[in-house]
């Protein structure tokens, strides 16, 4: 854990860039700083608000920034260059580990499971995890939580580094999908829309969900200080509720005509890759039915950064978690 605290300590002024702002009001009221910690079509209910207009019906300008990283978006929070983040909640829990009073607290959960894809070089129609034995995983960087989630996997699978799979933790994530098309590793996790982009040129095959495998678990949320939300609770609630409603309308809307919603904040994407990356998601249930986070999965959170050994002690549900916001939204 302590090579991932380093970011808190540091108070620097992150850089990222625009992605998009929605216009209503110009009232500092209405202001939302919104930095995600990168920018995915995992995220769709986030960009599908902004397309609808949802935001803009409940009086909200929402100013959205790719902080590029968790440590960018954290720090983005600790120095009010944001008043929230979409990240992992595993952030918080460093955080408060170190001792600090205003600690970010969750108010939201967006998705509920690792949003990467197992790809394989060969074609796996009877995909089963017995595959893997003896052969390479390509698994990102250690302590990233792609890699502990797949750690997490293969260790309950019966596969431990160096005995029975290679588990090559020397490829940062981000660089996973041109190491494993440049002949290295047997298997690599990969985001969509990588994974599909891979598949249909022929140089990949996706074999399962990640996510299916570790169970639910709050894999990205909606985080600000405890301050923050305890004066905001309002302005907070309307954001909720716009997310909300966004993901009940991705669930229930074609992908083709989410695509073409989603196209403009992918420039340079194919409009088949969007389809392909939301028919996959929607197949392995990634998005949250309600942003209530439940306690089951916050404690499967903790065993997969214990698993990791990245985490130093547990860190109760109630004390990084308000659903209170979330509560009212659902209802």
């Amino acid at each position: 854990m302590k090579k991932i605290l380093t970011f808190i300590i540091a108070l620097v002024f992150i850089v990222s860039v625009p992605l998009g702002l929605v216009a209503c009001d110009n009232q500092d009221d209405g202001l939302i700083r919104l930095n995600e910690v990168t920018h995915s079509i995992f995220y769709a209910p986030q960009y599908l608000a902004i397309a609808l207009g949802y935001f803009n019906e409940a009086g909200l300008t929402v100013e959205l920034t790719n902080g590029a990283g968790a440590d960018n978006t954290m720090t983005a929070l600790l120095t009010n260059e944001a008043d929230i983040g979409l990240m992992g909640p595993e952030s918080s829990i460093y955080v408060y580990l170190e001792g600090r009073k205003n600690h970010p607290k969750v108010f939201g959960q967006l998705t509920k499971r690792d949003g990467s894809f197992l790809v394989s070089r060969n074609n796996e129609p009877n995909f089963d995890w017995t595959n893997l034995a003896g052969k390479q995983i390509l698994m990102g960087r250690r302590g990233g939580m792609p890699a502990m989630i797949l750690q997490y996997i293969l260790n309950t699978k019966g596969y431990y580094d160096g005995k029975n799979i290679t588990m090559n933790y020397e490829i940062q994530f981000g660089l996973l999908g041109a190491a494993f098309t440049g002949g290295t590793g047997d298997y690599v996790p990969l985001f969509e829309p990588v994974a599909s982009n891979m598949e249909s040129q022929g140089k990949g095959h996706i074999v399962t969900g990640i996510g299916l495998a570790s169970g639910e678990i709050p894999y990205t949320c909606y985080v600000a200080t405890s301050s923050y939300i305890e004066k905001n609770p309002e302005k907070l609630e309307k954001f909720l509720s716009c997310i909300y409603k966004a993901t009940k309308y991705l669930t229930a809307t074609d992908n083709n005509k989410l695509a073409d919603l989603l196209l403009p904040y992918f420039a340079g994407t194919e409009k088949s890759l969007i389809v392909s990356a939301l028919a996959n998601y929607k197949a392995y249930d990634t998005w949250m039915s309600s942003p209530v986070m439940q306690p089951a999965s916050w404690e499967r959170l903790l065993n997969i950064l214990e698993n990791a050994g990245e985490l130093d002690r547990r860190v109760d549900f109630s004390t990084l978690v308000d659903n209170s916001i979330a509560n009212k939204v659902s209802q």
